[in-house]
């Protein structure tokens, strides 16, 4: 995990409207059904939210990505991942299939895909047994129109962005069906330079450290997929799918001013210390899978059965070189460093998935699902890392430890694998009682076994880690039809979380020499359990009540202590990765989406209030088992949260589209402290020509989507937070497309390592 992401998570962990990329995990839907809306644009149905696009205006020369973003529920701060309101995370489902890409991959697909190929769009935002999500992520089903003809069509894209840097991407997107024969294949490309500025401060009266500076990492990306799909006869197809994406990140560099202020026993202060830090980092990564899915459809019903078998190979490669150097006020460096550590940080998974699922339909409207899946994964992790302390001359310099000559440099080489086996089975029964009741029971039973393996000789708790649970899931929801006009829904839902793979990975990333974050191997996966009640008015209007509860909260929690160095007191600050005590979340969101002026104007706003209610405590690091003064989150905070999106046509001919976009999240209390307010005003105007599309986008225009954290505790100890990633930027793209408009398109099949991919986030 490159540091420039790891310090981003750090701060995004509990935003309401963070797009974490998402690390979560994910699986499939069994079956969604296709119900067919005429006049009704939104409407509520069984377990989820439906937005009929077809019957909607704002399609129109859009993309399925800028489509999502105009849809109910579901937004997007940084024009690169997607958000259902109040959820950790939005899992992308097509045709009720989970898609088996990763996150820039999928961005790109959206990009790339004309939102007229789209029927309707299903927000679910608490999903049933038979999916495998995890915490608290919600589900965006979109269900594309059903194309008959054989023949070949596509799309190209490309654009430009223009934020602190300039960056470029381009796609293509081919889908082809003859006879019995689907292929679809997509290859997209982009380049771009992410800039970020921060200011850092922690430390008490008596000792205080601020970093300030910038951190420049650029990326170039490659990727695609290729789907094939053939019928063997009128029941059952087969199918094989490829997804490939590959980062290079070489050159990123953090370059950070440090003020160090401190005070002698006596409370005299003593001269002020400035170093600076350069840290220069190669990476590159790679995530290829390969997916065999069997569907056998048994009866006219819909019934059938569905197999996967996967296979998904990641690999990270990274190296990074961090160096001090002794520093003046006017920041004149000295000539040599004071300490330099070199890191090697690679990173392979090989991960075997299997996943089986049977749904038998009755004629009473009783649906029965009944599947299973199996997932074996190894995580290898050959961490080296070296430190070297220098003198004024530049040469290592001698070192002491309890009166003991130690090397210099000095070595600390850390060889982690990791082995987890994940068995799960899930039981569904859903059943409609009249036009007006329906309700759906099921539950899943996982069992999940791991072991971590280190070389680590100083470490004899890292040796050998042994994490075996089973966890009970049960789900319910309940949805009856007042009448035409009045609509209510109740649903429960418990899951759990499991760290991702660089979470458990025993290794330090580090910032300064006195400030670095730290993952650790024994954090436990996380449980959360969901009510929600849904009430909805004339298919237009919506009332969302939602409560959460978190268990063993996975985040990163800043623990510092006081250390002397030379003779001059520091604060030491580690942000580590651990489970940080429970959580509630309580919303009510009102909500409303639709036309005005004979569709003219198309308008969604939501607004409500959510509660946090944070229980965290934690006073020892528990890689080294350093005790530290403890840290306490036990705050309570209610926000304001505000989104509205509206689409605008400018002509009769549907050829002029105008866009404003406004979101915005009052201050709250989140796990690192209490997070400033956030909001971002966006515009946007579109022309569509024949099969050409011209848009032209701006992002944050008030320049108000910047992060500012701060915590004080009880023991004097303070920490602030302030993070621009310059957000603002203008973006200009061409979209054509081609070829014949009514070319079928093929079946998109889920990947039984779905889970895991998401997991190497």
């Amino acid at each position: 995990m490159k540091t420039k992401t790891l310090i981003a998570a750090i701060f995004f962990s509990g935003l309401i409207y963070a797009q974490e990329t998402p690390k979560k995990d994910s699986a499939e839907t069994k079956s969604i059904e296709a119900v067919t809306l005429t006049k009704q644009v939104f409407k509520k149905q069984s377990d989820r939210f439906v937005y009929d696009v077809a019957a909607s205006p704002v399609a129109k020369g859009n993309t399925a990505f800028s489509l999502l973003k105009q849809t109910p529920l579901v937004s997007s701060t940084d024009d690169k991942t997607l958000k259902i309101i109040g959820k950790n995370n939005a899992v992308i489902y097509i045709n009720g299939r989970k898609t088996n890409m990763d996150a820039e991959s999928l961005t790109q697909f959206l990009k790339n895909t004309p939102a007229e190929n789209i029927q309707k769009i299903e927000v679910i935002t608490l999903p049933g047994s038979e999916y495998q999500v995890e915490s608290s992520d919600g589900i965006i089903n979109i269900v594309l129109k059903k194309k008959m003809t054989d023949g070949l069509n596509g799309n190209m894209r490309m654009g430009n962005s223009q934020n602190y840097y300039n960056s470029t991407y381009a796609g293509v997107s081919l889908n082809y069906r003859k006879d019995k024969l689907g292929i679809s294949a997509n290859i997209n490309t982009s380049e771009n330079i992410q800039e970020q500025y921060y200011i850092l401060r922690n430390g008490n009266d008596k000792a205080s450290n601020q970093s300030e500076g910038r951190v420049t990492d650029p990326n170039k990306n490659l990727g695609g997929y290729l789907n094939i799909d053939y019928q063997l006869n009128d029941n059952s197809n087969l199918a094989l799918t490829w997804n490939s994406w590959a980062n290079r990140s070489y050159g990123s560099t953090s370059n950070l001013f440090n003020t160090i202020n401190s005070k002698n026993d006596a409370g005299v202060a003593l001269p002020t210390k400035y170093n600076y830090t350069k840290n220069l980092e190669n990476a590159r990564s790679y995530n290829n899978s390969l997916n065999l899915n069997y569907e056998w459809k048994t009866d006219t019903l819909g019934s059938k059965l569905n197999l996967n078998a996967a296979y998904l190979n990641y690999k990270r490669f990274q190296n990074a070189d961090n160096k001090t150097f002794d520093s003046d006020i006017f920041q004149n460096l000295s000539q040599y460093p004071t300490i330099e550590i070199k890191q090697s940080t690679p990173q392979v998974i090989n991960n075997f998935s299997f996943l089986g699922d049977y749904i038998k339909k009755f004629k009473n409207d009783l649906t029965v699902s009944v599947g299973g899946n199996f997932n074996k994964t190894k995580t290898d992790n050959d961490t080296q890392s070296t430190t070297t302390v220098f003198d004024a001359s530049g040469n290592p310099a001698e070192l002491f430890e309890n009166g003991l000559r130690i090397d210099n440099p000095k070595e600390n080489p850390n060889h982690f694998i990791y082995d987890e086996n994940i068995y799960g089975v899930y039981l569904t029964l859903e059943k409609k009682f009249s036009d007006k009741f329906s309700g759906k029971i099921g539950s899943r039973y996982e069992i999940t076994n791991s072991v971590g393996k280190s070389d680590n000789t100083k470490n004899e708790s890292l040796r050998n880690i042994e994490r075996n649970y089973n966890n009970f899931l049960p789900y319910v929801s309940l949805n009856y039809a007042i009448n035409d006009n009045n609509n209510i829904s109740y649903a429960f839902s418990s899951r759990m979380r499991r760290p991702s793979f660089w979470e458990l990975n025993p290794v330090k990333n580090i910032l300064t020499d006195v400030n670095y974050t730290q993952n650790n191997p024994f954090v436990k996966a996380s449980s959360v359990y969901t009510n929600e009640f849904t009430y909805m008015l004339k298919n237009s209007y919506f009332l969302i009540i939602n409560h959460s509860f978190t268990k063993n909260v996975i985040t990163q929690v800043p623990l510092q202590r006081e250390i002397v160095k030379d003779g001059i007191n520091y604060k030491e600050l580690r942000y580590i990765r651990t489970n940080f005590g429970d959580k509630q979340e309580m919303s009510a969101m009102i909500g409303m989406q639709k036309s005005f002026f004979k569709q003219y104007l198309t308008s969604n706003f939501n607004i409500g209030m959510q509660r946090n209610v944070n229980n965290g405590f934690l006073n020892t690091d528990p890689i080294t088992g350093d005790v530290f003064p403890d840290y306490v989150n036990k705050i309570k905070s209610n926000s304001l949260l505000i989104q509205t999106n509206n689409t605008v046509r400018l002509d009769k001919n549907k050829t002029w589209f105008l866009g404003v976009n406004y979101w915005y999240v009052d201050n709250q209390q989140i796990e690192l402290g209490r997070l400033k307010s956030l909001m971002s005003l966006d515009a946007n105007i579109k022309k569509v020509w024949n099969d050409w599309t011209f848009a032209l986008e701006i992002y944050d225009i008030l320049k108000t989507n910047k992060v500012v954290i701060t915590d004080y505790q009880d023991n004097g100890n303070f920490n602030y937070i302030n993070q621009n990633q310059y957000n603002q930027g203008l973006n200009f793209s061409i979209t054509y497309n081609f070829g014949n408009k009514k070319v079928q398109k093929i079946r998109d099949i889920s990947s039984a390592d779905k889970d895991i991919k998401n997991r190497t986030r």
